[in-house]
C-alpha cells in the first residue's frame, strides 16, 4: 500500500471545531431551514446530526464524510480503491473492530491508522487499548466500507464463530452426518419394522396405533385448551397511562436474510419503506450468503435507500442455513433491539413503534416479542387458502391459547424482536438447527426469559404450489424433531427448568405434532369403521377400545375444524369459512412432508431446504397498506 490517500478535502479548515451543522451550511451542502429541521428532529430521536441529515435525504453520504473530515481534522481514506494488507487484522482483534466499527488501515512508523465513520467517538477505542490506544490515529472512512473490510480481513474467523456460537450441550452440530453408521441404524430399524409387520401384523398396527391415538390426543388437548383460554380468559391489557410517556427512542436493527433471490429486493424496499419509524434510528440489514451471485446481481440493481444495507457471509464448512447468517450478521449491527424479518415480509407501517413501546414499559424478563404471521395472497388458489387458515388458527386462537396457558411459545421464524444483551447472552441462534426459531423460543423460556405475543401483523406469501409446500413443511417437521431431541438429551433438566406442564407442552407441541404428520394415515384408518368394516385393533383390544379410538378421533377433527372456523371468523378471513372444511384434503401433504423430514433427519439434517418467494402476484395489495381489522390479537399475550 504505497498511495494511502490520506488527503484533506481542499477546503479551508476553520480555526476552531464547528459544530457540524454549521460547517455544512457554510459548505452550502444545506440550508439553515435543513438544520432547523434536523435539530428538531433531534430533539425526539437520540440520533447523530449527520445520520438524521442523511436518512431525511437532506444531505449525500459522501458530503457528509467530508464534512466529518474537516470537523475533526481527520483524513479521508479509500478503502475500496486501497484496501488494508490481510497482515494488520492481527494488529486488532474482531470483537474490538466491530464493537466500534473499525478496521485497521495502514501503519505510518509507529502509529496504526485505523478507520472509523465517528471520529466524535474515536476516544472510546484508545480507552480500551489502554497504553497502546496512545499509538492509533482515525482515519475516516464511510461505514458501509468499514464493514466490508471487518469480512475481508476477519470473514473467516467471523464465519467459524456463527457457525459454533451456540454452546454445544444445546446445538444439534454434535451430529456427524458423514457417520455411515447412521444410515446403518435407519437400515436397522427399518428392518425390524418391516419384520415385526410380517411376524405379528396385528400387533405391530396396535402398537403404533396407541402411539398415534395418544399423541393425537396431546395435541387435541393443547388445541382445546388454548381454544378455550383465548376465547374465555382474555389477557389482561398494560394498564394505560394517562399521557404517553416520553423516552428516548432506541436504535432498532432488523435482519433480512435473503438467499437465490430474483424477484423480492424491489418489493422488500418499497414494503419496508411504508415505516414511520425514525429512519435514523432503523437500521435493516440484508444478509447474503458471499456466493450467491444472483441475490448480489438483483441487489446491485436496486437504489437502496440509506438506512438499509448489505452483510455478505462468507461460506463454512459447506454450511449454509439462515440461523448462520444471522449469527454473523448479529455482530455488525449497532441496535440495542435485534429483529428479523424474511424477504418476502410486509409488516405494518407502526411495527416498530410498537415493539420499542412494549419493550420500553415491559419488565427487563421480557426478552422476545412474536407478531402476528398473516398472508397476503389468500385467493391465490385453494393451497393458498388453506395455508392462510391453517396459520390463521395458529397465530390468532392457538398460540394467543398457549401464551395465556403460561406453556413455551415455540418462535415463528419472522417478525421477531429481541433485547440484544439477552439475545447475545443466549449465543444467538443455532446455526445448524433449520428450525432456528423454535429452538430459541425454548432456549428463551429455559433460561426464565418470557416471550410476548405483540398486537402487529406481518404479512407474508403463502406457498401456493404443492411441492414447494411439501419441502417447506419437511424443513419445518424436521427441525421440530431436531430441537425434540436436542432438549432432550436430558428430560430431567428440560423438567427442572420448565416445570412439568410446560414440560408436556413441549412434547405436544414438538413431538406429537411430528408424530400426527407421520402417522396420520393410520389413524385415517378409523374412517372404515364407519361403514361396518371392522378395524385391526378391534382384533387385539376388543371392539369397545377401537369404538372409543374411534370416536375420540372424530371428536378430534371436529375440535380442529372448530377451532379453525372461530379462527377465520373476523372480517378479515371470513371468506374462508366455507374451504375450512376441506382441510381434510389438505393435511394428507403433511404425511408426505412427515416422510421426507424423517429421511433428512438421517442424511442431512442440516440441509436447508429453501423456500422460493415472490412466486404469486400480491393480490390483495390493499392488506400491505392497511390489514384486516381482525389482523391484531386482542391483547398482549406473553409466556
Amino acid at each position: 500500500m504505497n498511495d494511502l490517500n490520506l488527503r484533506f478535502p481542499r477546503l479551508t479548515l476553520p480555526p476552531e471545531r464547528l459544530p457540524l451543522g454549521r460547517i455544512l451550511v457554510n459548505a452550502g451542502k444545506i440550508t439553515q431551514a435543513d438544520l432547523v429541521h434536523a435539530l428538531d428532529l433531534q430533539r425526539h430521536v437520540d440520533s447523530p446530526l449527520g445520520e438524521i441529515l442523511v436518512t431525511e435525504g437532506l444531505v449525500r453520504r459522501h458530503d457528509l464524510m467530508r464534512m466529518l473530515s474537516i470537523q475533526h481534522r481527520v483524513r479521508m481514506v479509500d478503502l475500496v480503491g486501497s484496501p488494508p494488507a490481510p497482515a494488520l487484522r492481527h494488529r486488532l482483534p474482531a470483537s474490538l473492530c466491530l464493537r466500534h466499527m473499525v478496521v485497521p488501515y495502514a501503519v505510518s512508523g509507529d502509529i496504526l491508522l485505523v478507520c472509523t465513520a465517528h471520529p466524535e467517538t474515536f476516544d472510546a477505542l484508545r480507552a480500551c487499548l489502554g497504553p497502546q490506544g496512545r499509538r492509533i490515529e482515525p482515519v475516516l472512512a464511510h461505514e458501509r466500507d468499514i464493514r466490508a473490510a471487518i469480512s475481508r480481513l476477519y470473514g473467516a474467523e467471523l464465519a467459524q464463530k456463527a457457525a459454533r456460537r451456540v454452546p454445544a450441550a444445546l446445538s444439534c452440530r454434535g451430529w456427524d452426518v458423514t457417520n455411515p453408521n447412521r444410515r446403518i441404524a435407519a437400515i436397522g430399524l427399518l428392518a425390524a419394522g418391516a419384520a415385526s409387520v410380517i411376524l405379528a401384523p396385528l400387533w405391530t398396527i396396535t402398537v403404533l396405533m396407541v402411539f398415534a391415538f395418544v399423541t393425537l390426543m396431546m395435541t387435541t388437548a393443547l388445541k382445546l385448551a388454548a381454544t378455550v383460554a383465548q376465547l374465555f380468559f382474555p389477557a389482561t391489557p398494560p394498564p394505560a397511562r394517562a399521557e404517553p410517556e416520553a423516552f428516548p427512542l432506541p436504535l432498532v436493527s432488523v435482519l433480512v436474510p435473503l438467499l437465490r433471490e430474483k424477484e423480492i429486493a424491489g418489493k422488500l424496499i418499497e414494503r419496508l419503506s411504508r415505516l414511520t419509524y425514525p429512519k435514523s434510528l432503523l437500521e435493516v440489514v440484508l444478509v447474503l450468503e458471499a456466493d450467491d451471485h444472483v441475490t448480489r446481481e438483483t441487489i446491485a440493481r436496486t437504489a437502496m435507500p440509506p438506512w438499509m444495507s448489505v452483510i455478505e457471509v462468507p461460506g463454512a464448512s459447506g454450511l449454509t442455513t439462515k440461523p448462520r447468517a444471522l449469527n454473523y450478521a448479529l455482530d455488525f449491527c449497532r441496535g440495542s433491539i435485534i429483529g428479523v424479518w424474511d424477504a418476502e415480509d410486509a409488516p405494518e407501517s407502526d411495527q416498530i413503534e410498537k415493539i420499542v413501546t412494549r419493550f420500553h414499559s415491559a419488565p427487563q424478563n421480557v426478552a422476545c416479542l412474536q407478531g402476528v404471521l398473516d398472508y397476503y395472497n389468500a385467493r391465490t388458489n385453494w393451497l393458498s387458502r388453506c395455508f392462510t387458515i391453517e396459520y390463521a388458527t395458529w397465530w390468532r386462537m392457538i398460540l394467543p391459547g398457549v401464551a395465556r396457558l403460561g406453556l413455551v411459545i415455540p418462535l415463528g421464524g419472522t417478525t421477531l424482536f429481541f433485547r440484544r444483551s439477552v439475545l447475545e447472552k443466549l449465543c444467538g441462534w443455532d446455526a445448524h438447527n433449520v428450525t432456528e426459531d423454535a429452538d430459541l423460543g425454548i432456549r428463551l423460556a429455559r433460561a426464565g426469559y418470557v416471550t410476548e405475543l405483540i398486537a402487529t401483523t406481518t404479512f407474508e406469501e403463502a406457498n401456493c404450489k404443492a411441492w414447494p409446500w411439501v419441502k417447506q413443511r419437511s424443513r419445518w417437521l424436521k427441525g421440530y424433531l431436531i430441537t425434540w431431541c436436542v432438549h432432550m438429551r436430558d428430560p430431567a433438566a428440560l423438567m427442572r427448568d420448565l416445570g412439568f406442564l410446560r414440560f408436556m407442552g413441549v412434547q405436544a407441541i414438538l413431538l406429537a405434532t411430528f408424530a400426527q404428520f407421520a402417522a396420520a394415515p393410520l389413524l385415517w384408518s378409523f374412517w372404515i369403521m364407519l361403514i361396518g368394516i371392522s378395524h385391526p385393533v378391534s382384533e387385539t383390544l376388543g371392539s369397545g377400545i377401537a369404538t372409543g379410538m374411534a370416536i375420540s378421533f372424530l371428536i378430534a377433527e371436529v375440535i380442529n375444524l372448530s377451532t379453525s372456523v372461530l379462527a377465520v371468523r373476523g372480517v378479515g378471513h371470513r371468506h374462508l369459512t366455507g374451504w375450512v372444511f376441506t382441510l381434510p384434503f389438505y393435511f394428507p401433504m403433511g404425511a408426505l412432508s412427515a416422510y421426507k423430514a424423517l429421511k433428512e433427519l438421517v442424511s442431512e439434517p442440516f440441509y436447508w431446504d429453501k423456500t422460493q418467494h415472490g412466486v404469486s402476484q400480491e393480490e390483495n395489495a390493499r392488506a400491505l397498506s392497511s390489514p384486516p381489522r381482525d389482523a391484531q390479537p386482542l391483547a398482549l399475550t406473553g409466556s
